[in-house]
C-alpha cells in the first residue's frame, strides 16, 4: 500500500496559472484519512511552499530546493549545503554572464545582488522564493547555502547558463532544472536521493510510494518510487522512467493519477 506520494510544483500539480488544481484539498483530506503523507518535491525554496500550502504546514512533508532542504513537522529532517566557498566561486562566474539573475539560496533566506533587484527578475524571484534580501556583496551573507540557481529570462538556459556552469561539474551537481534555470548543488543531490533518504528515515520502502513529475530534475525521483507517473506535458525524456502516464497540469494531472492508484487498491 502507498504511505507516501511525492509530488512536483510547477508543470506538475500547480496549474499554468500557478494554482492549485480544482478538488484538491478534499482529496488531501481522503488522503489523511487513508494515512497517506503528501510530500511536495520542488526546486522552490521551503518557505515558499509554506505560503502555497499554509494550512498543511503541519501535515505536510516539504522536500525543499530540489531536495538539498527535507522538513517535516517544522523541522530540518534532511539537509546538504552547499560549500560556502565554492558557492561563491560559481556566483562570481555566473556574475559575468549577460542578463542572468544569480540567487544565493540559504538554508534561511534567498538573496540577489542589489544591482539585479529590477521587475523582470523580482517577479521571476518571488514566484520561487518568497523570503528573498537584496544584499551589496555575497560575502555579507551568513547563511548556510544549499544551492546557487541562475535565470534566463529568455528561456534558453541550457545555452546561456549551463554551457558556462558545466565547467563547476567535478565539484558539484549542475542540473537544468527547466529552460529558465539552472541549479548548483552538492555532488550526488538530487530528488532522488532526498526521497530515499526518508524511505530510510521513516522506514518506508520504494513500492510504498509514489511520484509526479514533468521535467529532468524529476528523474531520479522516479527511479526512487514504485509507482511514477509522467504528466502528459512532461519532456519526453522523463517519460521513458516513468511507469504511468498521467494528463496535464491544466488537467488536475496529480489528482487523476491519485485516483488511478486508489481503483488499483493500493491507497
Amino acid at each position: 500500500m502507498i504511505k507516501i506520494i511525492f509530488s512536483d510544483m510547477d508543470g506538475t500539480l500547480l496549474t499554468s496559472e500557478n494554482k492549485l488544481p480544482e478538488g484538491f484539498d478534499a482529496m488531501i483530506a481522503e488522503l489523511k484519512k487513508r494515512g497517506v503523507i503528501f510530500a511536495p518535491a520542488s526546486g522552490r525554496q521551503y518557505f515558499s511552499l509554506l505560503d502555497s500550502f499554509t494550512k498543511y504546514e503541519d501535515e505536510f512533508l516539504f522536500l525543499a530546493e530540489g531536495g538539498t532542504l527535507v522538513m517535516y513537522h517544522g523541522k530540518e529532517i534532511f539537509s546538504q549545503p552547499l560549500d560556502k566557498n565554492l558557492a561563491l566561486e560559481v556566483l562570481e562566474e555566473g556574475g559575468k554572464l549577460n542578463n542572468i539573475l544569480c540567487v544565493y539560496c540559504g538554508k534561511n533566506n534567498a538573496y540577489i545582488r542589489d544591482f539585479q533587484d529590477v521587475p523582470i527578475y523580482r517577479a521571476e524571484l518571488f514566484k520561487y522564493y518568497t523570503h528573498a534580501a537584496t544584499v551589496k556583496s555575497w560575502d555579507e551573507i551568513d547563511d548556510v547555502p544549499i544551492k546557487v540557481s541562475f535565470f534566463d529570462p529568455v528561456g534558453n538556459s541550457q545555452e546561456s547558463i549551463f554551457s558556462t556552469i558545466k565547467k563547476f561539474s567535478d565539484r558539484a551537481q549542475i542540473i537544468v532544472s527547466s529552460i529558465h534555470w539552472v541549479d548548483t548543488v552538492r555532488t550526488g543531490v538530487d530528488k532522488g536521493l532526498a526521497v530515499r533518504k526518508i524511505q530510510q528515515l521513516l522506514d518506508i520502502k520504494p513500492e510504498e510510494c509514489a511520484a509526479f513529475g514533468d521535467y529532468l530534475n524529476d528523474c531520479e525521483m522516479m527511479q526512487a518510487v514504485g509507482y511514477s507517473f509522467a504528466m502528459s506535458n512532461a519532456h519526453p525524456d522523463l517519460k521513458k522512467f516513468a511507469k504511468f502516464e498521467t494528463v496535464s497540469n491544466d488537467e488536475g494531472g496529480v489528482l487523476v493519477g491519485i485516483k488511478k492508484l486508489m481503483e488499483m487498491g493500493l491507497i
